[in-house]
């Protein structure tokens, strides 16, 4: 494997970093924070968790490694198009947030679920959490599978040990700390997943001489074709 597609100590450095302090942040709240003594801590953080970390840790979730490596190849193959799917992000929080979220809120449930039961009856309930549980299990296989891969591809470590650690560790600060650690790991990771990014962004302008090199080269290889 040539040294173009092969980590280098600093990047084995921070992938290590990322670990290590995901994980620490789980043993902090699990032992050193002294906060998880009732069900409703762990659960829900206490219901004391303020905008922003819940914001960042959302925005995390959201960006899993489907959205961090499958978009750009989406869009590279199909044009800008794809950024019309934003349009029907605005539109779902704004009704999230101003229709749903405070019916929840104001009857102090921790899920759409119970929420079923409450409007419906407990089979419905039972039916919609089976099928949320089916989702998240393929979804977590891909989210979990993606980044094994590139990993693999590009340090040689074996994918099976790249799948495990990265469950292990998740798995490790969230059951530890509950919904803090969970809540505070993301925004740890969404400022690691933001510099990555931004990294990306700058060096491909600097690679490509500018902004406008790169609206020129997309415009003529028919990849701003934003309403068709």
């Amino acid at each position: 494997m040539s040294s173009a597609a092969s980590f280098s100590v600093w990047d084995y450095v921070v992938f290590s970093l990322m670990l290590v302090i995901s994980a620490g942040i789980g043993v902090y709240y699990a032992f050193a924070g002294r906060g998880q003594s009732s069900s409703a801590d762990f659960l829900v953080g206490g219901r004391s968790m303020t905008a922003v970390p819940v914001a960042l840790s959302l925005t995390a979730s959201f960006m899993s490694a489907i959205t961090v490596l499958g978009t750009p190849v989406e869009v590279y193959q199909y044009g800008a198009n794809f950024i019309l799917i934003c349009f029907s992000y605005v539109l779902m929080v704004a009704v999230s947030s101003e229709i749903f979220l405070p019916i929840f809120y104001r009857l102090g449930i921790t899920s759409t679920y119970e929420y079923l039961e409450m409007r419906y009856n407990k089979v419905l309930r039972l039916f919609g959490t089976v099928l949320f549980i089916i989702q998240t299990v393929l979804y977590t296989g891909l989210v979990i599978y993606a980044p094994a891969l590139a990993l693999n591809q590009v340090t040689g470590i074996d994918l099976w040990g790249a799948v495990i650690s990265t469950g292990v560790v998740c798995t490790l600060y969230c059951t530890l700390g509950g919904l803090k650690a969970v809540v505070w790991t993301d925004v740890f990771q969404v400022g690691i997943m933001l510099a990555g990014l931004l990294a990306v962004i700058v060096q491909s302008v600097l690679l490509q001489g500018g902004i406008s090199t790169i609206i020129s080269d997309s415009t003529q290889g028919g990849r701003l074709n934003l309403w068709e």
